[in-house]
């Protein structure tokens, strides 16, 4: 590992060469760090139909004109693809669905390696329910999910690829979308990835209105 001191900030800073450090020292750093991660619980189907549930926590937002999410589909170790970006790849299609404490745990559950054609969600003890514009199913128990069709991958060397897909449709537990489309934190009740197994709630909040000049 490269180490050094930030010449430009004083001896009070610890530096890391990138370039320098290896893949895992890297992701080390970066995920203890850019800090809290949502969670997006995908839920695609094989060419058999077949359910398939799994948690990303490099994922995120991008735009709403058009309305695009992003995800990090990591391979598997011999380059092969795991089973979300396989069923991305055949179908153009996924759901995002968000991740609320009272399913952290079996969101948990739907990230073990179950073997190709497990149904993670029957698993967990989650339920599928049919999507309205795509094949690929959402959580009853999640408290909103977003129906995507595939926009653009983008393949990051062999290992990773950025899959961003167009929000088709949205789902959301009664009571959490007002009638001005306010949506209430408390309800999605959010759970966020820190570093290593470390989660976190966003139940402590506080209001920064923007500045006026």
């Amino acid at each position: 590992m490269t180490m050094t001191f930030d010449e430009a900030a004083g001896s009070d800073r610890t530096g890391f060469d990138f370039t320098a450090l290896t893949a895992r020292e890297r992701y080390k750093l970066m995920i203890g760090t850019i800090i809290p991660r949502p969670i997006a619980l995908v839920t695609t189907v094989d060419e058999e139909g077949r359910v398939n549930a799994a948690p990303f926590s490099f994922f995120n937002c991008l735009s709403a004109d058009p309305p695009i999410l992003a995800l990090g589909v990591e391979n598997n170790p011999d380059m092969s693809f795991k089973d979300t970006g396989h069923n991305i790849r055949m179908t153009e299609v996924f759901t995002v669905n968000i991740v609320s404490f009272a399913i952290a745990e079996a969101m948990h559950q739907c990230a073990a390696k179950y073997p190709r054609g497990v149904d993670e969600l029957k698993e967990a003890g989650l339920t599928a329910m049919p999507g309205t514009k795509i094949a690929a199913p959402y959580i009853k128990e999640a408290p909103a999910a977003f129906e995507c069709r595939r926009h653009i991958t983008l393949e990051l060397g062999k290992s990773r690829q950025i899959i961003m897909g167009e929000i088709l449709f949205a789902h959301y537990q009664d009571g959490i979308v007002d009638d001005r489309l306010h949506v209430d934190p408390a309800g999605i009740d959010a759970i966020a990835r820190l570093g290593g197994d470390t989660c976190a709630t966003i139940r402590d909040r506080f209001e920064m209105l923007t500045p006026k000049l």
